[in-house]
């Protein structure tokens, strides 16, 4: 990494990783796809935040990071546990919880997300939303509108459940997303009868992260229809 090597939130604090950033977790039970988008001055961001599982679900850890919570989150999820009690067993015995970001959705689109309350002074603004068969959330926001249009572009946008979240990511970037800088950017959607993720794209040290995202999405939809 270059440019994000030293932006605040690139090293552990407390030992553990601050990841301030913004994203959303989306799921179509009737088509079966799944996903995850994320966007911050956080480098690779979309390496760390999400994780997405073929008929399971989609979780997002952010603000102060707990790797392990992913893959925890979507093992309870295969288990058959509801998306708000997930969360509720996340942080039960957390000796940080209201520091945490946290987002889930299952296969039925029940979806929910918590709030870092404890957040620092300088993460403001922090918050987040939820609607049909979706979640956003985000800290160190440039206000409100961030997660007001993310929301917005979701649910108005027609297409795949990728269109949906790279639609939302672009309106929470252009109404100001993390308002330190556009560094990196990720999607990760999953869907039946593909092994591993369906979409994979990253873009992880640039000064307009969100756009370049935005081009490689485009470019892999010409592309992807051929590989069927």
């Amino acid at each position: 990494m270059t440019s994000g090597a030293a932006t605040w939130g690139a090293e552990p604090l407390d030992g553990e990783l601050l990841i301030t950033t913004f994203s959303i977790v989306g799921c179509d039970p009737t088509t079966g796809e799944v996903g995850a988008a994320v966007a911050s001055m956080y480098p690779a961001v979309g390496r760390v935040v999400p994780t997405v599982k073929a008929g399971v679900g989609a979780f997002c850890s952010q603000y102060y990071h707990r790797p392990e919570y992913g893959p925890r989150a979507i093992e309870m999820l295969e288990k058959g546990m509801r998306p708000e009690a997930i969360l509720a067993e996340l942080v039960r015995e957390d000796p940080k919880p209201e520091e945490r970001q946290l987002a889930i959705v299952d296969m039925q689109g029940r979806a929910v997300n918590r709030n870092p309350i404890g957040a620092r002074p300088d993460a403001e603004w922090w918050g987040g939303a939820s609607g049909k068969y979706y979640a956003v959330q985000g800290n160190t926001l440039a206000g409100r509108k961030v997660i007001v249009d993310m929301s917005a572009a979701y649910e108005e946008t027609k297409g795949t459940i990728a269109d949906k979240l790279m639609a939302a990511l672009k309106a929470g970037d252009d109404a100001g997303g993390d308002h330190r800088g556009r560094l990196a950017a990720g999607i990760r959607v999953a869907k039946p009868g593909v092994d591993g993720l369906w979409v994979e794209l990253y873009v992880d040290d640039s000064k307009d992260a969100v756009n370049e995202l935005v081009a490689k999405y485009k470019e892999w939809k010409v592309v992807e229809p051929a590989s069927k």
